[in-house]
């Protein structure tokens, strides 16, 4: 969808129109960040929580108290990986890097991403509006506690068929 540009209230420079932004909010990275809260605190772990826009920009960030302090920067490089290859998990991308394989290499680009599981995007209407990262319990702990903070927003993981 193309970004429309209007005139600053105050008549200098140019602002994008919120009419034709489809990103996640601040409140509604908190609210993720909430519900993979209460999830990653029932299954006892502590974890490192990300959300990025759909431009793989820093919304909104939590460190659990005794979240491992090396997960941070795991976390928000899972949460990019989901978006910048349009809505694929973090996970969708393992079997592709591996070395043979079509995209050997990929995740040292971009500044550094992650290919295993943690990662995942935020569609909400059908429209990616960015993504979650989650790092410090097992790739199988990260995607569920991402999976609960989406859905805590009513949104989904999945791009529309």
């Amino acid at each position: 969808m193309a970004s429309r540009s209007t005139t600053s209230p105050t008549g200098k420079g140019i602002t994008p129109s919120p009419l034709t932004r489809q990103v996640i909010s601040a409140a509604q990275a908190q609210a993720i960040i909430s519900s993979a809260i209460s999830a990653a605190t029932k299954l006892n772990i502590p974890e490192n929580i990300a959300v990025v826009d759909p431009s793989g920009l820093l919304v909104a960030f939590l460190r659990m108290d005794n979240a491992f302090p090396g997960s941070i920067d795991i976390s928000t490089k899972k949460a990019r990986t989901a978006v910048l290859f349009n809505g694929l998990s973090s996970a969708d991308l393992y079997a592709a890097v591996q070395p043979g394989a079509p995209l050997y290499g990929v995740e040292n680009t971009n500044g550094g991403l992650i290919v295993f599981g943690g990662g995942v995007p935020v569609f909400r209407k059908g429209v990616l509006i960015g993504g979650v990262g989650v790092s410090g319990g097992s790739a199988e702990q990260d995607v569920e506690v991402a999976m609960k903070g989406v859905e805590g927003i009513g949104a989904s993981t999945k791009a529309p068929a």
